[in-house]
This record gives C-alpha cells, sequence and structure tokens, in this order.
C-alpha cells in the first residue's frame, strides 16, 4: 500500500466507529492491491483487425453467411421478424438473455441474395439487411428507409492470445432520438454523452467515468420519422456507448446524422434487431427474451420497508390502518444484523414470525423477506457449504487466488454456477414456512475493485464455460433472480410469490420486477425516478419503481412537500415502496404531518382505487410485452414534439400523468397526444395535440383520462367497477378488464366499448354473442353521464 493511500484513510478518523473502519479499508486496499498485482498486465501487444473486402456468401435458413477477407458475418432473420447478425461465427448461444439460451426458428421466408456494388441482401417481410462490400450493415424498412447504418467492426486482439476488444461504429437519421440502456438516471431521452455498461451500486451513475445504474441493459430503442427500432448487443462485459444526436439542416444546410460508438472489453460482437411500431418492436423484444413474470394483486399495492423487530411491525401495521393508509406488504430483513446469514430468521427480534405473518394476511397484509447475496465463509455453515459460496476461488495467475481469503469473511456464492443456483433456490421454500409472501434480493452486483465484492482475480463458472468478473458481472444479480424465481414450488397462481430484485439484466422480467432503491437526493431524484422507471419499461422490463423514503422529507435537501410530490408520481409506478427511516416514524407518510398527510393518505388511496387497472396492466404486460408506463410518445411515434416530451407518462393506453417536478408549483403545462383529455377531478375537457395548462394543487397532480376510455377501479365496497369517459362526437373507445378466473385455470379478458347514442353514453361488453350489458356497476364520467 502507497503512503499516501494510508494516510488519506487516516484523515478521516474522527471516533472510534470511524477508526475501525479506516483500519478496514486500509486492509481491504492493501489486500486488493496483492491480488491484483498477481494478474498480468491489463493490455500488452495487440492486433488491430478489419473484417476487409467481401468474397463470397453462402445462404441458409433464414439469411446465410457473407465472408469477407479477414472474418464473416452471420445474418438470421426470426419467424417473429427479429434480426440477428454476429462476427466471427458467433452464435445466438449461449446467452442470459434468452430463455433456456435457445434462439427463434428462423424465418423460411426470409432469403440472401445479391445487390449492387458487390454487396448482399437478406429480404424479409418486415426488414430488409443490406451487407456491403466492406462489412457495413444496414437496416432498411421494407419501403427502403434506412433506420441504421452498423459501420464495418474493428477488433484489438493479444498477439499471445486471449479475448479481444472491439469496437462499432453506428449511425441513425438525423431526426432520430434515442432511448433505453435500462435504468437510467438521465433520461427518459437519452442525449449526447458516454454512457457506461456496468451495473452500479447505491450513488452509482452520477458522475463522469462512474459506473452505470443498478440496471444497465445494452438495449437501444431509437425512434425516427421513418419508425423505430430496438438494437440489443448480447454482451455481458464492460463496456461502454458513446451517443451523438443528429441535426437537420436549416434551409440549404446540410443534416448532420446522429450515431454513436460502442466499445466492449470483450466478448462476442453480436445484436439482435427488431423494426416496427413500439409495439410491435416491445412485442418481439418480449416473444425474444421472455414473457413477464405475472405479480399477484398484492404485489401491485402498497409496500413499507423499514421495521427492524415484531413489535415495530405491529406497531407500523396499526399506525398505517389508525390513518386509513392502505397497506399490502411489510418487508423485512429478518436476519441477525451483520452476520450474512441469508434464510436465518433471528429469533430474538421475531420469536414467532409464523404466527405473526398469519395474522396480517388475515387482514390483507404479506410479509416480504429482503434477501441478500453475502455469506460468512464458515467452514460447516449450511449456507456456505450447501450454497457453494466458495465457488469464487479459482486458479488466477498460477496461484490460488482465494476471494475472500481468512475465515469469517463475508464471499458470495457464484450464482452462474446452475448447481449454486439450485441450492440456493431450494432455500427459499425455508423462508416460505416462516410466512413470507414474496422475496426482494438486495443484491447489487458485485463492484470489482471495492472490498466488499470478488476484485478482478475472481473466477466464475459461467454455465461451465468458466471466465471472468469482466464477463459475468453484469448477470449476477439475474442469475440470483433466477435462482429465486425457479426455487418457487408450485404452479401459477394468484398468491404465487413474487420476486423484486435490485438489480438485472436482459431478461431479469422473466423472474420478477426491479425496485432500485436510492435515487439522487432533493427535487433531481424526481427526475431520476421518471427516467429509471420509463428506461426499465423499454427495455422490456413492465415491473420497476423507486422507493419514497426519509431521503425525501428528513434530508438537508428534503421537505414535506418534495415527499408529497414524490409519492404522487410514484403512486402511478408499477412498484410502489415507501420506507422508513433509521428513527420511528421518520420518513413515514404520518411522519410528515399536517396537510402533507392528507395529501400523502389521498395519493395512496388513489392507488388503491387503481389497482384493478394495474392488474389489467400487468396481464397485458406478460402477454403483449408493452410497458406498464409508456412514455407519452407510444402511440404517436411520429410527432416528434412528443418525442421530447420527458416530463410525464402515460399510465397503460388511457391515463396521462403529469407529476410535479419542481417545488412551490400550482399549476403545469402539459403536452398532449391528439384527441380529447378529461382532467380525472374537475372533469374538465382538453384538446390536443397541443400543450395546455392545467391546474397542480398540493393535493394531487394533474391526471388525464382519454376520452372514451374504459378503466377497471376499485369501488367502496371492495368490489370491481367500471369507470368510462365519454368518447368525443362521432367517435367510439373502450378498454380491457383482465381478472382472475374463478376456477383459476387463467385470466379472463373482458372487452368494453364505449359510443354516445341520443347525447347519452353507452357502455357495451363485447363477447362472443354480440354487444350485451355489464355485469359490473359502471360509472360514466364526462359529458352524456346520466
Amino acid at each position: 500500500m502507497e503512503g499516501r493511500d494510508l494516510v488519506r484513510s487516516v484523515k478521516a478518523v474522527g471516533s472510534a466507529a470511524e477508526a475501525a473502519q479506516g483500519v478496514r479499508t486500509a486492509w481491504a486496499a492493501w489486500r486488493r492491491r496483492r491480488l491484483e498485482a498477481a494478474l498480468p498486465a491489463q493490455r500488452g501487444a495487440e492486433r488491430a483487425r478489419v473484417p476487409g473486402l467481401v468474397r463470397d456468401a453462402e445462404p441458409g435458413p433464414g439469411g446465410g453467411v457473407v465472408r469477407f477477407a479477414r472474418s464473416e458475418l452471420r445474418v438470421t432473420v426470426a419467424v417473429n421478424g427479429a434480426v440477428f447478425w454476429a462476427w466471427d461465427g458467433a452464435g445466438p448461444g449461449p446467452s442470459y438473455a434468452l430463455p433456456g439460451g435457445r434462439a427463434p426458428e428462423a424465418d423460411p421466408r426470409a432469403v440472401l441474395e445479391p445487390d449492387k456494388d458487390g454487396a448482399w441482401r437478406v429480404v424479409a417481410e418486415r426488414v430488409t439487411v443490406v451487407v456491403s462490400r466492406h462489412g457495413a450493415v444496414e437496416v432498411r424498412t421494407p419501403g427502403g428507409l434506412t433506420l441504421r447504418r452498423d459501420l464495418p467492426p474493428r477488433w484489438w486482439e493479444p498477439v499471445g492470445g486471449g479475448p479481444g476488444r472491439w469496437m462499432q461504429r453506428f449511425e441513425v437519421a438525423p431526426d432520430a432520438r434515442f432511448f433505453g440502456l435500462g435504468g437510467q438516471d438521465a433520461g427518459p431521452r437519452l442525449r449526447d454523452g458516454t454512457y457506461r455498461l456496468w451495473n452500479g451500486g447505491p450513488g452509482a451513475g452520477r458522475g463522469p467515468g462512474a459506473d452505470g445504474p443498478h440496471v444497465t441493459v445494452p438495449v437501444q430503442l431509437v425512434v425516427s420519422d421513418a419508425g423505430a427500432h430496438l438494437v440489443f448487443h448480447d454482451n455481458t462485459w464492460d463496456g461502454t456507448l458513446r451517443l451523438r444526436e443528429g441535426r437537420e439542416g436549416a434551409g440549404s444546410g446540410h443534416d448532420r446524422d446522429g450515431g454513436g460508438e460502442l466499445r466492449m472489453d470483450g466478448g462476442p460482437l453480436r445484436c439482435w434487431v427488431m423494426v416496427g411500431t413500439p409495439g410491435r418492436v416491445l412485442h418481439a423484444w418480449a416473444a425474444l427474451t421472455g414473457a413477464a413474470a405475472q405479480p399477484p394483486a398484492w404485489a401491485l399495492g402498497h409496500r413499507y420497508a423499514g421495521p427492524g423487530d415484531e413489535r415495530e411491525v405491529r406497531r407500523a401495521v396499526a399506525d398505517h390502518r389508525a390513518r386509513g393508509i392502505p397497506l399490502d406488504a411489510v418487508h423485512l430483513d429478518a436476519g441477525r444484523p451483520g452476520e450474512h446469514r441469508p434464510f436465518t430468521v433471528d429469533q430474538d427480534r421475531f420469536p414467532k414470525l409464523p404466527v405473526l405473518a398469519e395474522e396480517l394476511r388475515r387482514d390483507g397484509t404479506r410479509l416480504v423477506a429482503e434477501v441478500g447475496s453475502v455469506v460468512r465463509a464458515e467452514p460447516g455453515d449450511a449456507v456456505h457449504d450447501g450454497g457453494g459460496a466458495g465457488g469464487l476461488a479459482r486458479e488466477t495467475a498460477g496461484r490460488a487466488a482465494r476471494v475472500p481469503g481468512r475465515p469469517g469473511e463475508p464471499v458470495r456464492p457464484d450464482f452462474t454456477h446452475a448447481r449454486v443456483r439450485a441450492w440456493w433456490g431450494e432455500r427459499h421454500e425455508e423462508l416460505l414456512a416462516e410466512g413470507f409472501a414474496g422475496f426482494r434480493l438486495t443484491v447489487d452486483a458485485p463492484r470489482g475493485r471495492a472490498a466488499s465484492g470478488p476484485p478482478w482475480p475472481a473466477r466464475y463458472a459461467l454455465e461451465g464455460r468458466g471466465g471472468g468478473h469482466r464477463e459475468a458481472h453484469n448477470v449476477y444479480a439475474l442469475c440470483m433472480a433466477r435462482a429465486a424465481h425457479e426455487g418457487l414450488p408450485g404452479p401459477v397462481r394468484p398468491e404465487e410469490p413474487f420476486v423484486l430484485s435490485r438489480s438485472g439484466w436482459a431478461g431479469t422480467q422473466r423472474y420478477g420486477g426491479v425496485c432500485s432503491g436510492d435515487v439522487p437526493e432533493g427535487w433531481p431524484g424526481l427526475r431520476a425516478a421518471l427516467s429509471r422507471v420509463i428506461g426499465l419499461g423499454l427495455c422490456g422490463v413492465p415491473y420497476a419503481g423507486c422507493d419514497v423514503g426519509p431521503q425525501d422529507a428528513g434530508s438537508a435537501s428534503g421537505s414535506a412537500e418534495l415527499f408529497v410530490r414524490r409519492l404522487q408520481m410514484s403512486a402511478y409506478f408499477p412498484l410502489l415502496r415507501t420506507q422508513a427511516g433509521p428513527r420511528a416514524g421518520h420518513g413515514d407518510p404520518w411522519g410528515v404531518g399536517g396537510e402533507a398527510l392528507e395529501h400523502a393518505r389521498a395519493a395512496l388511496a388513489g392507488r388503491r382505487r387503481l389497482l384493478p387497472h394495474f392488474v389489467t396492466l400487468a396481464h397485458l404486460a406478460r402477454r403483449t410485452g408493452v410497458p406498464v408506463v409508456r412514455p407519452v410518445w407510444w402511440a404517436a411515434p411520429e410527432d416528434r414534439a412528443l418525442r421530447d416530451c420527458e416530463d410525464a407518462f402515460l399510465l397503460g393506453e388511457c391515463l396521462l400523468v403529469a407529476p410535479v417536478l419542481a417545488p412551490g408549483t400550482d399549476r403545469r403545462a402539459v403536452r398532449l397526444p391528439q384527441g380529447r383529455w378529461y382532467d380525472t377531478v374537475t372533469g374538465e375537457a382538453y384538446e390536443g395535440p397541443g400543450r395546455v395548462l392545467v391546474d397542480a394543487p398540493p393535493s394531487r397532480i394533474p391526471v388525464l383520462a382519454r376520452a372514451g376510455a374504459v378503466l377497471p377501479v376499485r369501488g367502496e365496497d371492495g368490489g370491481l367497477e367500471l369507470e368510462a369517459w365519454a368518447p368525443a362526437r362521432g367517435r367510439t373507445g373502450g378498454g380491457l378488464v383482465v381478472t382472475a378466473a374463478d376456477d383459476g385455470k387463467g385470466p379472463v379478458t373482458e372487452r368494453y366499448v364505449t359510443r354516445l347514442r341520443g347525447g347519452r353514453v353507452v357502455v357495451e361488453r363485447h363477447g362472443e354473442n354480440g354487444p350485451e350489458e355489464p355485469s359490473r356497476p359502471v360509472r360514466v364520467r364526462g359529458p352524456g353521464a346520466p
């Protein structure tokens, strides 16, 4: 350890606790340097390579192989319209993004044929792929419009062998806008800049050169006048993506194409591309990576985290009920603090946990277990030995690099090993037996150079292939979520346990949702939370949310107004979790007091009222891949003004939510899509497209309903009711309602249509025998209401 590092750690000492932390930090830094000293040089002599000129091509199912002087490119069109291409003989598998690592069947109608100037092209029903004689790849619509052009790639390969790094530049239309990349704080529209493709931990992604957010997904959704397309680079290695938006020339000026540059430290150069409307693109993406897990109704309600023992749990539940605040689940870390013993309940804090769980369940509240990924390196301990926690110990650089090296220190199981996942998943039954109804995985992807995670010498199984930390880091949390999901017993049923994860990767929707936890403090945190939820939805993760906690009301940058505005916005996210602070009542909804408490209660009651609508959207997300929360341009991506709107979102097709993102706001401008929209509180009608000014008093945020919409809501008696909004004159509307079947065989879908008849709003259910009267209570809103 260098002297300046030791001095830096000692300067932080101000108390006994800080001194102990400084010693641990110094020891961890010294040990990490010793381990990294055993590694070979990160970069030695390298040889650059490009594809060269085209030589020939060989047709195959769904496309074929185009050979160049120094590489070859495989292009295949799948039956769902997705295009796969890969260089240097790479195939679709093995892949953590694909269910079972299997790719969809090739489209037999797609053909490889010569193009002009020595190029080749693959022609399919929905897309045309043109490969130039130098290796550039263009994706075109059936009408011939170019959506994307990937330039010939370049590789840098070590002279002595080993994984090489590569770079790929691409171009898009001047008017194109970028979205996606997982739960980015800077969005939802991704502007010019460099984004790291590396899952980070708390506070990540907050500055230049920092790690990415909790969930980084190498998925770009690009929207332009020519159409939308999604591109997924199936590579788990560390990398960066530099984006550059284009610019259209004014008058006689020249257009400047948008584009970017992707650099990866290793792994295959392969990607998938889907073309079409946003709905079709996300449907194809879900068909490729797997349908989203179906959450039970309680999992979409209000969650609360923070109680430390049984007494505090009972107090928190009683406080919610006494104040009329709905509560559906309580999150608990039931283990002994600081001992890193997952699946072990602390009997001192929770002496009768099954009894407590049953009492709460009878009153409609479930318990959710917080499960970490760190265990103690103690031979003889059941969790350590059975879970293969020593799986990160491998031979590295000619010597044993035990991670970590001393008994009693924390280690992480290797979830990229099938045996470890199977055993770890089975342990969740122990928590189910204690009365838990769901799990939240608190894992962050191991930080390669942090004292809390394995350093670079760590080796992983990677399903038998073997590999290092740079390759396994991004999929570590995904594999842990897979272990938890696959370890849950029983078939799909309404009360099936649901899994949330703090981190993940492409395909994490198959195993549950994502609750990413902390966001930046203060008012910027509202925009960050909105960006994360929309970004994850556009990457195929429909269930996402961020905590609402003491950082909003109790920190130096927080206030009661900030807490309420954050809660009002989060009440319309797929996942809602409030979090208490370190002291009783600190950060609780009732801790703000006064009018703010009334506003918080109203926001949570509104969430409970919309719970049937959230259940319907969850079923549709599983069937179609369409996100629950959508950007306002979703139904009209050709509207450039909507593409630039970042301060509002759609909840399904029918509700437009305009959160308040700045202090002292009582009115705000809202960009409306085309059609008539009603204020859900005042009933005032607004016509789109265009900008309108709406009221945003402290008691609520603006929420507008599309004319003609039919929404399932919870009635005063707890039953399901229909809320229908009057359609515009000469038009019809409608909506879907999805409920669980009485026989438990599957969901039941009901389709409703609204129309004006004689100046009166009529709601009809369309079944197998034609239109019929609704069997559920209907409340009509807007002009023409009885």
